[in-house]
């Protein structure tokens, strides 16, 4: 039973980790692609729509990813480690 216990802390930072690095990275590509989106939308109307739409996704997944970050810290930093077994721990 503590084997599984400290296999699961292990996983659990492990994917903090993970979380910690998917946040910042995948903002950046989301900046990368609404950039080659709008630059290779026709000029006009179809730009500003491009820019606007991207514009829309970008500030609503940017604190979607700061989660993430916040997280992964939590995980890293062992926050999950004791869960409470019962409402009274609460």
């Amino acid at each position: 039973m503590k084997y599984n216990f400290y296999k699961m802390n292990a996983l659990k930072k492990i994917l903090g980790i993970v979380w910690i690095i998917l946040g910042p990275a995948s903002v950046i590509l989301m900046f990368l692609q609404a950039w080659d989106k709008v630059s290779n939308a026709p000029a006009g109307i179809a730009q500003t729509n491009t820019a606007l739409q991207w514009g829309i996704i970008l500030l609503i997944f940017i604190p979607i990813a700061v989660g993430l970050v916040i997280f992964g810290r939590y995980a890293l930093s062992g926050e999950y480690e004791k869960l409470p077994e019962s409402s009274k721990e609460l």
